[in-house]
């Protein structure tokens, strides 16, 4: 009596559910947004409900299945299981829910498999058991009890494991709704992937052992991800986020079977060229799903061995260009070069693999095959992978900057029609294409060697442009770089060429001020990195990097002439003692030549005007010009200086500044003649005179 009222309650209880969902359907279906929303927060506490009664179906029908095995009732244990079993023929929970309830029945039919395993307790023998179960009045309960009766079966070695698995995997076709479909798929992967026919395995058979197992998960395989797929199809077609949602909840039970097959021992590397890998992508591509593509290729990528992806690279790249365009396939190759290149760094003795199979060549062709395919593909998911191929180029094949200049290439080719970049996370990626040869050699030198390096820069916005030629100087001075030619130097400034002149379009008045100055410093200080042990070489660099600076501007000669200046000193210091006229255009570097230079250098400091500044290296290079015993030229540096002090110079305390500088270096000087210093001294005498009053007010 109390069990007949225990059923007339819960049968009730889904009448009333049933109802219900008849009425929210027709809410749901009814009109504005506000009952729409009103409609899930009921139906999210209805699968609540929904959740509690099937749990507690379980466990009714559980406890009296205990209650069965526990006297040996076979019969009964029968009957009790499948009403428990039938409380996943529910369509009413989400994924999720639905796990929990899936679980709650798992973990009950291991107790049942236990039961089953002892024929002694129920005297039925497993081949009667195998049949018995069939005839479960629902598909479903029925299917569940097949598995576990066949795990005993299998185990008992009455019948091959190939038969019995081909029985089962074929048998749960019968269940074609998709949730419950893959709960008992993912059943049989679970309870059969200790009882494969594998190598060594104790249900190893004569012939064919292997490929027996490959085809069994192979089908369960392809049967699951139909299923999942089919999923986008069920229900109203406005809740696609929600069924995509859900989708991405059950994703890991159809990617098991792709662990499965990746630990079968007798997979070896021509089964899997051969038969995995081209099974798997032809139901990967003829899925037609965004979805299931992505994250099934990312499964085929994380579980196969590294060697087996590096051997059959082609097969796995040439799916790449049939994807949905909407599939995030720079992620998948991205993660791909990743293992390829961490694969490469674990061992030396895998290098020349790399090199045989023509990974860089099939990987660039795959990219560019990607990109052609997707022809809304944004520009930073193009630049994204060529990040990553770049990444790959560096790790496994450093030496080889040929390959490097191709992919900078290739971005290239695919901004031809893009003459800045205006999205900020293509520049963002873009500065760390640009970055990575600067990382990986710590040498500027050789990213001066590529030829593409400035054609990617020039599609950098003016703010970016600034942003990489900072990272490039931050480079040089990091590893104390020194550039050694004139050649390369000339290179270098095309690079940094955003720091050093308003490029076209650049908003002068929207400079920051600090950061303007801290970039120019960054420049000044580069330019002491620029060196050559031969004058003649050191010579042309001085005029390369004059003719750059030179085109500064007004604002930025203050910063970039001093330190230009100091640079050619160092070299008339180091030609001390030479002599010589400057007649045509080849001739021997002197102190004459560079110092006819520096006058025209510092003249144009005056022109800012910077006087000040213009008079203090007027006087350095008196200093160096007496060094050099050149009277001439030292008195010629002193007249401009006095010139500049009485015609440029207005305010007083800068005078002051100034008269204290040229008599301090007049004192130093020994290179003068009597006449030359009594008329440079006179002069300063005059001056300091004139001088006077002010000195005495501002001291």
């Amino acid at each position: 009596m109390g069990i007949f009222v225990c059923s007339l309650l819960v049968g009730l209880k889904r009448v009333f559910f049933k109802r219900e969902d008849r009425t929210l359907f027709k809410l749901s279906s009814s009109s504005t947004g506000e009952k729409k929303r009103r409609v899930m927060l009921i139906g999210a506490e209805d699968e609540e409900k929904w959740l509690a009664e099937g749990i507690a179906g379980i466990q009714h029908n559980a406890f009296y299945m205990h209650q069965a095995l526990d006297s040996n009732n076979l019969r009964e244990a029968l009957k009790y299981s499948a009403q428990m079993l039938s409380e996943l023929r529910t369509s009413k929970l989400s994924p999720h829910k639905y796990y929990e309830l899936y679980m709650r029945a798992f973990d009950e039919l291991r107790k049942l498999e236990l039961f089953f395993k002892d024929d002694s307790k129920h005297g039925v023998s497993v081949v009667d058991l195998y049949e018995l179960v069939q005839h479960a009045g629902n598909i479903l309960p029925r299917l569940y009890l097949l598995c576990t009766v066949g795990s005993v079966y299998i185990k008992s070695k009455e019948a091959s494991a190939k038969e019995v698995l081909k029985d089962l995997v074929e048998m749960c076709r019968g269940v074609q709704h998709p949730i419950r479909g893959l709960f008992l798929r993912s059943y049989l992967a679970q309870i059969s992937r200790d009882k494969l026919p594998d190598i060594g395995s104790e249900y190893e058979g004569d012939v064919y052992t292997v490929m027996d197992a490959v085809e069994f998960v192979l089908q369960n395989f392809t049967e699951m991800n139909k299923l999942w797929v089919r999923m986008q199809h069920q229900g109203p077609g406005g809740v696609r986020e929600k069924q995509e949602k859900e989708r991405s909840e059950l994703q890991d039970l159809v990617g098991k079977n792709l662990h499965v097959l990746s630990q079968i021992e007798g997979v070896d590397l021509e089964m899997y060229k051969e038969t995995v890998l081209s099974r798997v992508l032809e139901q990967v591509v003829n899925c037609k799903d965004d979805l299931a593509q992505y994250y099934l290729m990312d499964c085929i990528i994380q579980v196969f061995p590294d060697e087996y992806h590096l051997q059959t690279l082609e097969t796995l790249l040439g799916a790449c260009p049939q994807f949905q365009p909407t599939v995030d396939i720079k992620t998948v190759l991205t993660r791909l070069m990743d293992r390829l290149s961490n694969y490469a760094a674990s061992s030396a003795d895998v290098l020349p693999e790399f090199l045989q199979v023509e990974a860089f060549t099939k990987l660039s062709n795959a990219i560019g095959k990607v990109i052609e395919a997707q022809v809304d593909m944004p520009a930073v998911g193009a630049i994204t992978l060529y990040v990553s191929l770049l990444t790959f180029t560096l790790r496994v094949h450093p030496d080889r900057l040929d390959y490097v200049d191709q992919v900078l290439g290739a971005c290239v080719k695919k901004f031809s029609n893009i003459p800045k970049l205006e999205d900020s996370r293509a520049t963002k990626q873009v500065v760390a294409l640009l970055s990575a040869p600067l990382e990986k050699y710590n040498d500027i030198v050789t990213a001066l060697t590529l030829s593409n390096y400035p054609r990617v820069m020039d599609h950098l916005d003016n703010g970016t442009n600034k942003v990489m030629a900072m990272v490039i100087i931050q480079s040089i001075m990091k590893n104390n770089t020194c550039i050694s030619t004139a050649d390369k130097v000339e290179v270098l400034f095309e690079l940094i060429k955003g720091l050093i002149k308003d490029m076209d379009g650049a908003d002068v008045d929207e400079l920051d001020e600090e950061d303007f100055k801290d970039e120019q410093n960054s420049v000044a200080r580069l330019i002491h990195m620029l060196h050559n042990d031969e004058p003649e070489e050191m010579l042309k660099i001085i005029y390369t990097v004059r003719k750059h600076t030179m085109a500064g501007g007004p604002k930025r000669l203050p910063f970039t002439v001093p330190s230009l200046v100091f640079s050619a000193l160092r070299l008339v210091r180091r030609l001390q003692g030479q002599e010589g006229d400057i007649v045509g255009e080849e001739v021997r570097t002197t102190p004459k030549k560079i110092f006819q230079l520096l006058t025209e250098i510092i003249e144009a400091l005056s022109a800012v005007p910077s006087p000040e500044l213009a008079l203090r290296l007027y006087l350095q290079c008196a200093e160096a010009a007496n060094d050099c015993d050149l009277e001439h030229v030292a008195y010629e540096f002193f007249t401009q200086a006095f010139v500049l002090y009485e015609e440029e110079i207005a305010d007083s305390k800068a005078q002051v500044t100034a008269i204290h500088l040229i008599i301090g270096t007049l004192q130093r000087m020994n290179v003068f003649g009597v006449e030359n210093r009594d008329t440079l001294t006179h002069k300063a005498t005059g001056v300091l005179m004139l001088a006077s009053p002010l000195i005495i007010v501002l001291y």
